[in-house]
């Protein structure tokens, strides 16, 4: 694959993403819930299966589940699960707000392991050249220094995650109020399907970006390397 074609395919892979794990699942959600048409229990069903398959051929293709895919699955599960079993509205606040709890606390807990996710969010060879980072933290000497860097990181990283948990509980909160099992609660659902990535994920991508921008300034302090050295271009 060429440097000129991997952007394409990555934009293209986005757009798909997006078409069935967001705007797919919505128009399903507010359009076909109604008697009339699938109906609440089979909308809901139908809307939320989509992203479940898409992760599934995700993860057939690229042989490998990781954390956050986990969680997603998870999440799918938990919202059938409160709208079938007909639960209180309540529960879609709580499980909103869990999940990203869940994986903050994650990537704090990381720290203690051989792999914290900062690295696979952040640090990772798919944005840096970790080869040339490390020879050269090692060469001046600074790989301690530079795991301080990547706690701080981590912290900053968790923030964004806590940041999501809060926005997400307010975010359910105040949308779906409706009795689940309803084809009011199917609407409200692909309403904040629809809202949740302006509202929750605009700002956190703002608080990984600050994370990447100190850890990427940290290691121009400790090996001398600059941004454009070490970034795939």
């Amino acid at each position: 694959m060429t440097e000129t074609s991997r952007p394409k395919n990555q934009n293209r892979h986005l757009l798909i993403e997006l078409l069935i794990c967001v705007i797919l699942p919505t128009i399903i959600l507010k359009k076909l819930s109604g008697d009339d048409s699938l109906g609440p229990i089979y909308a809901l069903v139908f809307g939320l299966s989509l992203p479940l398959l898409f992760g599934l051929y995700q993860f057939a293709k690229e042989k490998k589940f990781g954390f956050i895919p986990a969680l997603g699955f998870i999440s799918i599960l938990l919202t059938s699960s409160i709208g079938l079993l007909e639960l209180d509205p309540k529960y879609i606040a709580i499980k909103e707000a869990s999940i990203p709890l869940i994986i903050g606390i994650g990537t704090i807990l990381s720290l203690k392991t051989r792999y914290p996710l900062v690295k696979t969010f952040i640090y990772n060879d798919k944005i840096l050249q970790i080869d040339k980072v490390n020879d050269a933290l090692e060469s001046s000497n600074n790989l301690g220094n530079f795991n301080q860097a990547l706690k701080v990181a981590t912290y900053i990283l968790a923030g964004s995650f806590l940041l999501s948990a809060i926005l997400n509980y307010g975010l359910a909160k105040y949308i779906v109020t409706s009795p689940s099992g309803t084809a009011a609660f199917n609407d409200e659902l692909g309403t904040m399907n629809l809202l949740s990535y302006p509202v929750i994920t605009i700002p956190c991508m703002i608080v990984m970006i600050i994370a990447m921008i100190y850890l990427f300034k940290r290691i121009k302090q400790l090996t001398g390397l600059e941004l454009e050295e070490i970034i795939h271009q």
